[in-house]
């Protein structure tokens, strides 16, 4: 009776490992996008390789850090939330076991069990881990998977880091006389790349996901190389 519970257990733990992994892609696909905005623009003014180097270095470090800091802070607030839910409900069983055991019953009965089998299931799961049960069931928390903010965080910051190092790289090792198109080539590529990977993870068709992925990293690098190819003319 109590396999509907395991096989919800495990699907949520794929669907956790899907969503980390969505996350690590979009991340590492921010990465590239706003380093490469910001070496693309330093280019349009000054072909000087230090200056590049400083304004990439600047950005990555500051890119990484914003998101690992953003996303320690989403996800303690999601984890507070979580715990506050699974302490309510810890009192609610305390204090009203039998509408709990009614609530369980009535909420296996919607996924499609016989009233008789669903309150069988309930006294059941009741038993082993009241908790648990609900917790699975009724609030789809997993006790023993809490969200860590600590991995979310540095997971965000290294695939950030990962793609920022990219357009780094590609605007600061080549020759002057082609570091741009070698830079613009990589970036566009590896959007390409990650477009696709996230489409993948979501089930998607690739191609809009990477023909959108690269518009938009193409029209950031020229919008940013334009304003500094004009402050740079500028003198500012």
């Amino acid at each position: 009776m109590t396999e509907p519970i395991h096989d919800e257990a495990h699907g949520g733990a794929l669907a956790s490992r899907l969503n980390w992994l969505r996350a690590a892609v979009l991340g590492a696909n921010d990465g590239i996008v706003s380093t490469a905005g910001l070496v693309v623009g330093v280019a349009g003014a000054t072909d000087d390789r230090s200056a590049l180097l400083t304004a990439g270095l600047a950005g990555l470090l500051a890119g990484s850090m914003s998101m690992a800091a953003g996303e320690y802070v989403s996800v303690s607030t999601q984890r507070d939330s979580e715990k506050a839910a699974l302490a309510l409900e810890e009192r609610e069983l305390r204090e009203q076991p039998q509408a709990e055991l009614e609530e369980l019953t009535d909420l296996l009965a919607e996924r499609g069990l016989s009233r008789e089998v669903a309150r069988e299931a309930a006294e059941q799961l009741t038993e082993r881990d009241a908790l648990r049960a609900h917790a699975r069931v009724e609030l789809g928390i997993d006790p023993d998977e809490l969200t860590n903010p600590w991995h979310a965080a540095w997971a965000s910051f290294f695939a950030f880091t990962v793609g920022a190092l990219l357009p780094l790289l590609a605007i600061v090792l080549p020759p002057a006389g082609v570091r741009l198109p070698v830079t613009v080539g990589s970036v566009l590529a590896a959007l390409a790349v990650t477009g696709w990977g996230s489409a993948r993870l979501g089930a998607a068709s690739p191609r809009p996901a990477v023909a959108r992925n690269m518009l938009g990293g193409g029209l950031a690098m020229a919008v940013t190389y334009g304003a500094g190819a004009l402050l740079g003319a500028a003198g500012v």
